[in-house]
């Protein structure tokens, strides 16, 4: 029986979106998850009657949880269709996109892969930077969380899907790392692109040149 919710994400969110669902569920169950090893305290009883709801983490969850799980496992991706995968912010930008968004899916074992349930988009304001755009995004995630936490606290059925597909490309932190090794022969206006949003020194990764064995790093305040 359907009657308990691992809720993954962080600190800041957990009471508020716990809060919510218990309001349209007193009787649930929400146990907070933060790291894998938090998910792995989760026995196969406890997985059968329960629905994993991922919100904002990079946390990856097993193909084998996945599988335990009794009633799903949906993600709050902070970022469109267009951009499944790592830091979707940034490589939106960096790309030039002149749309964002974000989406809510089920959850399969290769990420940012399974069934679309709902997708919002809307039009990136000139000059944004990232931190900017992804508040946008998570202002979003944070609606659509709302619009389906009845849903995913009082129904044992799945989530209906939507026709939305992925795209085609899915980012990594490989990919980031790749943009931020800089080549000496690269354009101004390149380096100025490459700057403007992988600057900020996020996850300990900015962009940096290699000159005879030195590495130089150059990060944007």
């Amino acid at each position: 029986m359907f009657d308990t919710i691992i809720l993954l994400t962080g600190p800041v969110e957990q009471a508020v979106l716990s809060s919510t669902l218990l309001g349209h569920n007193p009787g649930l169950t929400v146990h907070w998850a933060a790291s894998p090893d938090d998910l792995a305290g989760f026995d196969a009883d406890a997985l059968a009657q329960s629905r994993l709801v991922a919100f904002a983490t990079p946390v990856i969850v097993s193909r084998s949880m996945l599988d335990a799980l009794g009633y799903g496992a949906y993600n709050f991706h902070p970022g469109p269709p267009e951009y499944p995968g790592w830091a979707p912010a940034h490589f939106a930008l960096y790309e030039q996109a002149t749309e964002f968004g974000a989406t809510v899916h089920a959850m399969a074992a290769r990420v940012d892969s399974g069934p679309i349930i709902e997708a919002v988009h809307f039009p990136i304001p000139p000059d944004i930077g990232v931190q900017g755009l992804e508040g946008l995004a998570y202002a979003h995630l944070a609606r659509l969380f709302w619009q389906l936490s009845r849903h995913l606290a009082t129904e044992s059925e799945p989530l209906p899907q939507s026709q939305q597909q992925w795209g085609m490309r899915t980012y990594s932190r490989r990919a980031y790392q790749a943009i931020c090794d800089i080549p000496l022969d690269i354009s101004k206006e390149e380096l100025d692109r490459r700057l403007r949003v992988f600057g900020g020194n996020h996850w300990g990764m900015a962009p940096e040149i290699n000159l005879h064995g030195v590495a130089f790093r150059a990060v944007t305040g």
